[in-house]
């Protein structure tokens, strides 16, 4: 792992980062202006004194009337020059120089040949301050817009979260980068197409539902103005209930399936369950062929609901097998595999996984007697429920037929 990875992995660490750069950069420019400035109040406050130098004094036939070593002595600024000199003979005596006239008064620009009134704003502390604020306007102008870049993405998501809530299920967050606002982003992309996938098929199964029921209503309806009042006959009467029968197990099933869309509803208790057992129950009860590899298969799941599903894949296969049905119970990789192979037509690949989508049929099945969509959905949604998958795959001896393969974890 690179040093650069926790940096852009972490929000707080580059926002950090970025103050306390600015910070550093900032308490370095103060530090060296500072010291700038107290420098030069140091000079200022001791004025630099030149050393001694020999003086000759002559009249002006060049005789020399004065010899000796002249010290400037120190001066406020604006004053004039005075020299000390002693002679040879240790006599002393000053030597006094008016100030220099301001250049304005020689028609030059204002201010004396010192720094002057006009540039007081340049000298400390005034320059010190003018430096810092300089600075501190850098600093700000360079550090916003690493933030503003950092939150951009914040307000895009607080932006995408509002209309989500005001109902826009199809919108998403641009997920970039690798930090906390880009995993933010990509959890709540997930969340949201797993709420608009919720609702899709809520709203699917309810406009499938109402169809579905609204058949066999209407043949109990049609059947009971044509009676007239008079006895049923036994065909209509086993009409009749034939279609009590198909409405029941369609109410029965969408129930079920909306109970286990709900993760949080209790659909009953998990225990051992022997695979097995419930099998070869429901293979005697539609008279398949029950093939094992070993005396037992046991899982953790719940009873009711794999015997609903082993159930479910037998009946579909009866509906559509015009031959034999087998059914293998056996362990492998881990893995209990109830996998039900039927004699029927098949399944083409390309509708394969679009059959375990609820109320679907293949084409030219949805008159079949029996059966309204709903057996393979709930299949997929029991082994969900379990941690396991269903597909479905050609027979392996290469006949004609499909078969249809659950596989459930095994208890470590």
């Amino acid at each position: 792992m690179s040093l650069s990875t926790p940096f852009s992995r972490r929000l707080y660490l580059r926002i950090w980062l970025a103050v306390v750069g600015g910070i550093a950069v900032l308490t370095l420019t103060v530090g060296w202006a500072w010291r700038m400035a107290e420098e030069q109040k140091a000079q200022n406050a001791q004025p630099f004194v030149p050393p001694s130098r020999e003086m000759v004094l002559r009249d002006p036939n060049g005789t020399q009337v004065l010899k000796g070593l002249a010290t400037r002595q120190p001066s406020e600024p604006g004053e004039g020059i005075e020299f000390q000199i002693q002679s040879d003979t240790g006599q002393v005596f000053l030597l006094q120089m008016a100030p220099r006239q301001p250049r304005g008064d020689r028609g030059g620009r204002p201010g004396g040949p010192n720094q002057g009134d006009a540039a007081f704003w340049t000298r400390p502390p005034f320059g010190f301050l003018w430096l810092l604020g300089i600075v501190g306007l850098a600093v700000a102008v360079g550090v916003y817009p690493i933030i503003r870049r950092l939150t951009l993405r914040l307000e895009a998501l607080q932006r995408s979260v509002q209309k989500f809530g005001e109902g826009d299920l199809s919108v998403r967050v641009p997920e970039q980068g690798q930090d906390e606002v880009a995993d933010l982003a990509r959890q709540f992309n997930a969340a949201a197409a797993r709420v608009e996938t919720l609702v899709k098929s809520h709203k699917s199964l309810l406009a499938n539902a109402s169809h579905e029921l609204r058949s066999p209503l209407t043949r109990i309806r049609m059947g009971l103005e044509l009676m007239g009042g008079q006895q049923p006959s036994p065909a209509f009467r086993e009409e009749i209930l034939r279609n009590i029968a198909e409405l029941d197990q369609l109410v029965d099933e969408i129930l079920l399936a909306s109970r286990l869309d709900a993760r949080e509803a209790d659909v009953g208790t998990v225990e051992l369950v022997d695979l097995i057992g419930l099998a070869a129950e429901e293979c005697a009860r539609v008279d398949a062929d029950l093939d094992v590899s070993s005396d037992s298969v046991d899982v953790r799941g719940i009873p009711k609901l794999l015997r609903r599903a082993i159930r479910n894949l037998l009946e579909n296969a009866r509906r559509y097998s015009t031959g034999e049905i087998t059914l293998v119970v056996e362990r492998r990789q881990g893995y209990a595999e109830v996998r039900v192979c039927d004699r029927g037509p098949g399944v083409p690949v390309t509708q394969r996984e679009r059959i375990f989508e609820p109320f679907y049929r293949l084409p030219g099945a949805s008159e079949r007697a029996g059966g309204v969509g709903l057996g393979l959905a709930l299949v997929r949604s029991i082994a969900g429920r379990h941690n396991g998958t269903v597909h479905c795959e050609d027979r392996p001896d290469g006949a004609s037929g499909a078969c249809f393969v659950l596989r459930l974890p095994l208890p470590q």
